[in-house]
């Protein structure tokens, strides 16, 4: 089966009625979580990011403090588990402003949970990636945001 374009899709949305449109978006969240969450943050938590961006921090930090530090193998598993989980929230919002602020956190949160990540080289490209990320993010963002961010990358820099 073709999957139709964005601009077909478009087309055919704007003509349908809206308690057709209001079944098929119950349908789509019906089948994928991630489709769920779309919705739940469009609808409920996209008018407060500053909240939105608190609840992930939160978030965060409970992973962080599930990490199992016996083992370097096991701290890169849950570290690239929490990067994923940040990285869908990113994608939900579409905020450059968000991806900084989100990415900084992480860096940081490992920075201040004492794992020696400079010992392990996928857990130190890792981390190097996450700020090289956050710095191309800040190319594209406004002068005064990339100036207020500027000094919290730097603390970053290994």
């Amino acid at each position: 089966m073709r999957s139709a374009s964005i601009q077909e899709l478009k087309q055919e949305l704007l003509t349908m009625p809206a308690t057709e449109l209001t079944e098929l978006c119950l349908r789509l969240a019906k089948y994928k979580k991630e489709n769920k969450e779309l919705l739940t943050y469009l609808m409920f938590e996209a008018h407060n990011e500053e909240g939105f961006i608190q609840s992930v921090k939160k978030e965060v930090d409970e992973q962080f403090e599930e990490i199992n530090q016996s083992s370097l193998y096991y701290v890169k598993k849950t570290l690239r588990k929490i990067l994923r989980n940040i990285n869908k929230h990113i994608r939900y919002t579409g905020s450059s402003q968000v991806t900084v602020e989100l990415l900084i956190y992480f860096c940081k949160s490992i920075q201040e949970s004492g794992i020696p990540f400079e010992k392990n080289v996928v857990i130190t490209n890792m981390y190097k990636s996450q700020v090289e990320k956050i710095n191309k993010t800040l190319l594209g963002m406004h002068e005064d945001l990339q100036h207020d961010y500027s000094r919290e990358v730097a603390s970053l820099a290994l």
